[in-house]
């Protein structure tokens, strides 16, 4: 099977939130006016309790308390709230993959780190669009889970990363292409906008010439957050080209800044997405 087969398969299995799709629909219309998108999620209990979760997480910072959808969504605008239901919708799409074949901890350890490296350098570099670059962190690797639930034993091969073997060179030698081609073209195929699926399929430096500055964000926050996430198998920046980060007008310093940031915000996050965590969607 190819990636687009893997994903195909997986669109009929793996169902999104109707939340989703209708404010989607609202956006594409630029008819979405705050109190709709509000309805729409209050519509969700399970989702309105986790964008409220979010909305007064670490992320965030608010001075004060938001206690309303409405609220968080004048606070944080349209764009930004879809982006994350869609965070959430595609967590609860995935929330029944079996736990034996792959560590599900790690993976959304590595997840939470991309996301929010990706947020914080974008929040540097860009100042704004952060959300869509934390949603497309988060789910970088769902192709892993969709090769979980069609071939688990593929999946348990690409798991096993060693010193002198990455998840890309892996999983380019079992599947012949990677997750990332799996997950984006799942993600392109649920009508979630290209800002999200495009660094996610370009988020391997070896294979994709980064076409803007949001691609070689995903690249260096990707390699970050493997080699952060596996340190008895990757030591200091083993996987890091010196060029990722110089390319963005980056040093050691920053590098450093990032992760210490991250750190601080990553077990608060992590909590809303492991499944571990009990009010998980």
């Amino acid at each position: 099977m190819h990636a687009h087969d893997y994903a195909s398969e997986a669109k009929d299995i793996f169902v999104l939130p109707d939340a989703v799709f209708q404010i989607k629909r609202l956006i594409d219309d630029h008819a979405a006016s705050m109190e709709e998108i509000s309805n729409i999620i209050n519509f969700d209990p399970a989702l309105t309790v986790q964008i409220l979760k979010i909305a007064n997480s670490a992320l965030y910072k608010f001075p004060n308390q938001v206690d309303s959808i409405s609220k968080a969504t004048q606070i944080i605008g349209t764009n930004s709230v879809y982006d994350l239901v869609v965070a959430f919708g595609v967590r609860r799409a995935f929330e029944e993959v079996a736990t034996t074949v792959i560590d599900l901890e790690r993976f959304w350890e590595n997840a939470v780190f991309c996301g929010l490296l990706n947020k914080y350098f974008a929040e540097r570099l860009l100042g704004k669009n952060t959300e869509r670059l934390f949603v497309a962190g988060l789910l970088h690797n769902v192709g892993e889970l969709i090769m979980v639930r069609f071939n688990p034993q593929i999946a348990k091969k690409c798991a096993q990363i060693n010193e002198a073997q990455t998840p890309l060179s892996l999983q380019l030698n079992h599947i012949g292409s990677t997750y990332a081609d799996i997950g984006a073209s799942l993600i392109k195929m649920w009508g979630i906008p290209d800002s999200i699926s495009t660094p996610i399929k370009h988020q391997h430096y070896e294979q994709s010439e980064s076409a803007n500055i949001e691609d070689k964000i995903m690249q260096l926050s990707y390699i970050m957050a493997l080699d952060h996430c596996n340190p008895e198998i990757y030591s200091g920046h083993a996987n890091l080209e010196v060029e990722l980060y110089e390319t963005l007008g980056l040093d050691n310093d920053d590098l450093q800044a990032a992760l210490t940031h991250t750190g601080m915000q990553s077990l608060s996050v992590l909590a809303m997405f492991s499944p571990a965590s009990v009010s998980v969607l």
